[in-house]
């Protein structure tokens, strides 16, 4: 088993012990890739969502939020082109009958050809210690060379063949590859053939009368059919935006990788309406500001990376990914698209109702183009919890686990322990716990002995741990121990809520940006 594998094992097992993250109706065996965000993952989601909706709407004076409904004129998906492109490339294995996504099989060969690239690095890096420069080993190591360029090649290809639409090509290339299915080791591959991913529905009180409806796979479309309601009623002037999070649904054939791939999961989108002729410089400027929204969170610069589109969905002129290092490789977290005229236009087109923008400096009406950003919450969550899921080796031969969340995404941000269940410590510990709860989450911890708590906490990703003892009968002092560097100090308690709030707060990461 690979480190990487045995990283994601745990991660996925302390999201469940720890109340982050529950498979679907557990108790009636699952639902395959749908799960349930338990008690705690339902608070580092909320604070994750209200970083990206801060950073987007309280933070730009031209850019507002909505809530669009799911369900959606049957039509949009028409106009939007979904009904006939959105389409995965399915592969069957004729011994286990079991199906792939196609470009998922390659995508994933690649993957551990980058495998062996990393850990040529790893050697290198253990061997040269500080000396070690990683660009020029990446240009000059030659097995890391040949190893690139093959998975360099190989994606090109890969590309251009969905580019292309050449399903025959696809195929080609998972046997010169010698792919094998991952459950029967077999390379005895049907053709590959295009599925649509919309989950379809009714609506209606009989089945004589009822209107066929799709479940939205994206919630763009939401805010497309309601630019001119927003333009107007907030009288707004290009450039603006419009933000939107909500849930999306795709039936996926491959979902697999614990939350990154579901069925049912929350995308973080924002469309941002401008003249024509200045998508180049707009896409550049928002590929720019959303690193800087990623690197504020402080999980490393060397985490992330772009990815340039070689190719393009039908409404894109440029597209790039920015991808995060999970335990499973880079991936994509994070879609920056330019969008052109397309969505505004085709739903001009199917309605017949003019989806223009009076420009009174060009003294013109025309169809904005569109810069789009778009992240799925749920893999900004494996993102968050993934990287911060540490074991630290202690003195004396212990060791801890602890989650190294950024402070104001912690689910509680303090947790105040009575050193003992006696003496009136609970009663003084429960008064700061009634203080501190009105400005951050705060929670109350009796059960065990107090060291056996600080590490229940760490595991929790609490960031602060109060810890009233009798000492604190006698000057209202507590001892505040900080989780990741594991320091105590004294703090008196009419000092805890500033001292704690200007560390926890939300506005001290936006600052960041």
């Amino acid at each position: 088993m690979t480190q990487q594998t045995e990283q994601f094992k745990k991660v996925i097992s302390h999201a469940k012990e720890y109340g982050f993250v529950f498979p679907s109706s557990e108790i009636y065996d699952g639902l395959s890739a749908v799960y349930d965000y338990a008690q705690n993952g339902a608070a580092l989601k909320n604070n994750i969502r209200e970083f990206w909706w801060k950073a987007m709407v309280q933070l730009n004076e031209n850019i507002v939020g909505i809530d669009a409904a799911i369900f959606m004129h049957p039509t949009t998906w028409k106009a939007s082109g979904h009904v006939d492109a959105f389409n995965d490339p399915l592969i069957d294995n004729k011994t286990s009958k079991k199906r792939y996504r196609a470009d998922v099989l390659v995508e994933e060969y690649v993957a551990k050809i980058e495998g062996k690239i990393e850990k040529e690095i790893e050697k290198a890096a253990k061997r040269f210690g500080e000396a070690f420069d990683e660009a020029e080993f990446r240009a000059t190591n030659p097995r890391v060379k040949a190893n690139q360029e093959k998975a360099d090649a190989i994606l090109k290809r890969l590309g251009k063949s969905l580019e292309k639409e050449d399903l025959a090509d696809l195929k080609a290339l998972i046997e010169e590859l010698e792919i094998s299915c991952p459950e029967s080791g077999s390379r005895e591959w049907t053709d590959v053939k295009q599925f649509n991913l919309m989950f379809g529905t009714k609506l209606g009180a009989s089945a004589e009368t009822a209107m066929d409806l799709y479940l939205r796979p994206e919630t763009a479309q939401g805010i497309f059919v309601n630019f001119l309601n927003v333009q107007k009623t907030g009288r707004m002037k290009l450039p603006f935006g419009i933000a939107q999070t909500g849930k999306a649904f795709r039936n996926e054939i491959v979902a697999r990788q614990f939350i990154f791939r579901m069925r049912e999961f929350e995308q973080m989108e924002m469309q941002f309406f401008i003249a024509p002729g200045t998508q180049k410089e707009w896409y550049e400027q928002w590929k720019e500001k959303r690193m800087k929204w990623h690197l504020a969170l402080g999980m490393g610069a060397d985490k992330y990376r772009f990815h340039d589109h070689e190719k393009l969905a039908h409404y894109a002129d440029a597209a790039a990914d920015i991808e995060f290092r999970f335990p499973f490789g880079f991936k994509e977290l994070e879609g920056i698209h330019s969008r052109t005229d397309f969505d505004l236009g085709s739903h001009e087109k199917y309605t017949g109702k003019k989806l223009q923008y009076f420009d009174p400096e060009r003294n013109e009406n025309y169809v904005p183009y569109v810069v789009e950003t778009s992240i799925g919450l749920d893999r900004m969550f494996l993102a968050v919890f993934s990287n911060s899921l540490t074991e630290e080796a202690l003195e004396g031969g212990a060791s801890r686990t602890v989650l190294k969340f950024p402070y104001a995404l912690a689910p509680n941000k303090a947790a105040v322990l009575p050193l003992v269940k006696k003496d009136g410590l609970p009663e003084l510990a429960k008064t700061i716990v009634e203080e501190l709860k009105w400005h951050f989450q705060t929670v109350y911890d009796e059960k065990d002995a107090v060291g056996r708590r600080y590490r229940r906490q760490d595991a929790l990703g609490t960031p602060f741990c109060i810890t009233v003892d009798h000492q604190t009968l006698e000057d209202q002092t507590v001892t505040v121990r900080e989780r990741d560097s594991m320091k105590q100090e004294r703090i008196a308690i009419k000092a805890l809520k500033e001292k704690l709030l200007d560390q926890v707060s939300m506005t001290s990461l936006l600052k960041k940006i």
